[in-house]
């Protein structure tokens, strides 16, 4: 039985999610999504990815700066939906927002929880050296990410991992598991429990200050550093160009045999020394330029034997 849904979502993380709950038959009656940003050369208000997806649907759209007025939950209460599914919105819903869908207001979140709770839950595994990462759905409160879970997937973490790759693993896993959860909700058979209160960790926002590559790590965690913030907002640290320090992304690794001084170029390849091991640059980024291979790079920049990077 197909359930009257408000779909509120932004990023593309959300669009498999909304995706797959039309293809099921359920009726989007509304979408809420983050106002255009501007973007580009030209500056352009740029809608968000789940705004675009909405509109090629037909799907009204709404694009509210706050829920937390009369107004706002009165036009909320007047798309008469059963349940709400929120996926990566960005704004914070009220407690009368949440009491207004009679099933619930019901969240996907892209980690195992309680284990990264907030706002940068993909980073912060990959960042942690974790194993595993996942995703949940949650019956939402007022808390961060508090409510009682429901349903979840795992998925393994290698070290080859980005966090543009786990994001784009989960984003489906996500999108089936909701489906799931709404399809068992519509039948009276969702199963909620509580979330565990051992374990817990909070995944901040990831601050500009927390890019910079520190070479006097050990290896892996230089590795899982680098890969936590690739391709954005990117750890970065600063090679010799034309005399002067130049500020470069590091965009993908591997772990590479070899040792040396923190930062010490180690052979032709661009194996870097760690404060125990080395990593091999696999891609990375200059300023205002686009991503390319260390081959690519170096025929602009050469780098060997006993270059440093800062």
């Amino acid at each position: 039985m197909p359930l009257r849904l408000i779909f509120m979502g932004t990023p593309d993380f959300a669009v498999p999610t909304l995706l797959a709950l039309v293809a099921h038959g359920h009726e989007v009656e509304a979408v809420y999504t983050r106002a255009p940003k501007p973007a580009g050369r030209g500056m352009k208000l740029q809608p968000t990815p789940v705004e675009q997806e909405a509109r090629r649907l037909g799907i009204p759209v709404l694009t509210p700066t706050t829920l937390k007025t009369p107004e706002a939950l009165e036009e909320f209460r007047a798309h008469n939906a059963d349940a709400a599914v929120v996926v990566a919105y960005g704004m914070i819903l009220p407690q009368a927002i949440l009491n207004a869908p009679p099933l619930g207001c019901f969240n996907l979140h892209a980690s195992l929880l309680p284990r990264w709770r907030g706002a940068a839950p993909i980073n912060r595994a990959i960042m942690a050296g974790d194993a595993e990462s996942g995703v949940m759905v949650m019956k939402m409160d007022t808390g961060l990410d508090t409510g009682d879970v429901a349903m979840a997937e795992r998925l393994q973490i290698t070290d080859t991992m980005t966090a543009a790759d786990l994001h784009d693993a989960l984003a489906p896993l996500g999108a089936d598991l909701m489906v799931r959860a709404i399809g068992a909700l519509a039948r009276g058979g969702l199963q909620l429990q509580k979330q565990s209160e051992d374990g817990v960790t909070y995944a901040a926002k990831i601050e500009k200050g927390e890019a910079r590559i520190d070479w006097q790590r050990p290896a892996r965690e230089v590795l899982r550093h680098i890969h936590g913030l690739s391709p954005f907002p990117g750890a970065w640290c600063e090679v010799a160009s034309d005399g002067e320090p130049a500020r470069v992304k590091i965009l993908r690794c591997e772990p590479a045999k070899g040792a040396g001084a923190p930062g010490e170029v180690l052979d032709d390849g661009l194996t870097i020394a760690c404060g125990d091991g080395a990593i091999r640059i696999l891609e990375l980024q200059r300023a205002g330029k686009a991503p390319m291979k260390t081959a690519e790079f170096l025929r602009g920049t050469p780098l060997k034997p006993p270059a440093r990077l800062g």
